[in-house]
């Protein structure tokens, strides 16, 4: 599973680093980023509550 952040969409709010650091952070431009190739199978979870949370439907989770 691929995360995927829309840059253009994300208002850098934090949520999804707060909620699944494993997977997100902040890139250079201030915007939040996938950190991974591929989601480890033990945050899949964190990943799904990231993306259910972010309050602009800015993540995508993709097989």
């Amino acid at each position: 599973m691929k995360a995927v952040v829309d840059k253009d969409t994300c208002i850098s709010c934090g949520l999804c680093i707060a909620t699944c650091p494993s997977v997100f952070d902040f890139g250079s431009d201030g915007k939040s980023e996938s950190i991974v190739d591929s989601v480890p199978e033990d945050s899949i979870d964190a990943a799904v509550e990231a993306r259910d949370g972010c309050p602009v439907s800015a993540i995508s989770l993709n097989e």
